[in-house]
């Protein structure tokens, strides 16, 4: 049992790690990162959220989530210029907490990866069956519309998606580059254009009460808010995969923390405007729509503009997705390398240089959820492992900086020690007030996996089988 905290040598992982090309540059690494923050977060959760939750305050939601994001998103930057591995949270926690505690990280992570992806592929496959096959005259029966749990029996659109971004990684990082940077403009551009479109229909009654009484629970009356802040994180998970990239990364010391910080603050500008304008133009009351921002624009008589904010939510899920499934095929990946799951996860395609093997298992997993479950039990699940994560990476900047075995001449978060324990303790408020079911399924989830530490991993990990290891 002692063993099960036995930590890692981060010259293991570089060894490992040297078979994969290090191409993406800070500007690669924007472009993932709001590949992945501008998705179903910005295109759904902001009129669910101030319907369910906020009201038109959904907008400080986004701010307070995004600035914890930017904070802890500093942690993972040390950690990345530090050892610049794949695995992330998983590969970090290995190294300065144990292999056990690393696992649980990496274990966690690996559900949010999976179920992101699938709960972009179903608000994908939403906007696209009820828009584009509709327009085109093409009405799918309603078995092929959902998953058993809404009455059907696959949702076959988004399982197609699933397979489609697939074979574009499949192919490698860069073509999976160029279509995420030109796709990323698009979207980028629609949204904006939303925004500016919308300023002119906002109606200042629609913002009173800004932060309506029934949502003043506790703590001190702002249990609406921090709920809302802490279901939105979904909406901020891509620096994680830009943080699970390092090892592909040219010069990670520098361009990664350019990455994460880049993607956070555009996407914090664009949520809070975006969320501002969208609660202006509709009451929020009628905002607990999937399709929201389409919505606001029938509501006010511009029905042909709602065409084209569907064209960027498809673009902007779409993008979403190619950068999740990169991350959770990287964390895949980094778990068979190091003999905790399965070793056939750790192969890497001789010609294309990717993790084959991981991005295969990925898909078919992610396939399976997008395929049979419906859109808001998946993204209730997403962000407990995410906050789980963002916690251990906070806190764990001081075992680093102890560590005289890691060097760092790339970034360091300022402030040390505060910041990181600001960070820690601010994650570790989001994951209270998270739903009760959410964390209880979440616990489940981790439950099974330590299930599957001892009875496999335990048994097959590289880092346990090495007889003479350097101690810490």
């Amino acid at each position: 049992m002692r063993n099960i905290f036995k930590k890692v040598p981060v010259k293991n992982y570089l060894h490992a790690d040297s078979r994969l090309v290090r191409t993406l540059h800070a500007r690669d690494l924007v472009a993932l990162g709001i590949g992945a923050v501008i998705g179903t977060g910005i295109f759904i959760l902001p009129g669910h959220e101030a319907a369910l939750h906020a009201g038109p305050a959904v907008a400080i939601a986004f701010l307070l989530a995004a600035i914890v994001s930017g904070i802890v998103g500093m942690a993972y930057a040390e950690f990345s210029s530090a050892m610049p591995v794949a695995g992330s949270a998983y590969s970090f926690g290995s190294v300065v907490y144990g292999e056990v505690v690393g696992w649980i990280l990496g274990w966690a992570l690996l559900l949010e990866y999976f179920l992101a992806v699938s709960a972009e592929a179903t608000g994908f496959a939403s906007y696209f069956n009820d828009n584009i096959l509709e327009a085109l005259g093409i009405n799918l029966p309603k078995a092929l519309q959902a998953g058993p749990m809404e009455g059907g029996i696959i949702n076959f659109s988004a399982v197609a998606v699933v397979l489609i971004v697939a074979f574009i990684l499949y192919q490698g990082a860069s073509l999976s580059k160029k279509i995420e940077d030109i796709m990323v403009i698009l979207k980028v551009a629609i949204i904006i254009l939303f925004i500016v479109v919308g300023l002119v229909y906002i109606k200042a009654e629609n913002y009173v009460p800004f932060y309506p009484k029934e949502f003043h629970t506790a703590p001190a009356g702002f249990g609406g808010i921090s709920t809302a802040a802490a279901t939105v994180f979904f909406a901020f998970i891509g620096f994680d995969a830009l943080a699970a990239n390092s090892a592909e990364t040219a010069n990670p010391g520098k361009n990664v923390v350019k990455g994460i910080l880049g993607t956070v603050l555009i996407a914090v500008i664009l949520y809070v405007s975006f969320s501002l304008v969208l609660t202006g133009m509709v009451n929020y009351k009628l905002l607990n729509v999937d399709d929201p921002s389409a919505y606001a624009l029938k509501v006010v008589g511009l029905n042909s503009w709602s065409k084209l904010i569907t064209l960027g939510a498809l673009i902007g899920i779409f993008t979403a997705m190619i950068t999740m499934l990169l991350g959770g095929s990287r964390l895949l990946y980094a778990l068979g390398r190091d003999g905790l799951l399965p070793k056939a996860m750790g192969n890497v395609d001789a010609k294309k240089m990717i993790p084959n093997t991981a991005i295969i298992i990925s898909t078919i997993v992610a396939a399976i959820f997008a395929g049979l479950v419906p859109l808001m039990q998946l993204a209730s699940l997403i962000n407990a492992g995410t906050l789980l994560a963002f916690a251990f990476i906070s806190f764990g900047i001081i075992p680093l900086r102890h560590r005289k075995d890691i060097k760092n001449d790339g970034f360091k978060m300022p402030l040390y020690p505060y910041l990181p324990v600001i960070a820690g303790l601010l994650s570790v408020y989001f994951i209270v007030m998270l739903p009760k079911e959410t964390k209880i399924m979440v616990s489940i989830w981790i439950i099974v996996g330590i299930i599957i530490y001892f009875t496999f991993g335990l048994r097959h990990s590289k880092l346990q089988q090495e007889k003479d290891n350097t101690k810490q």
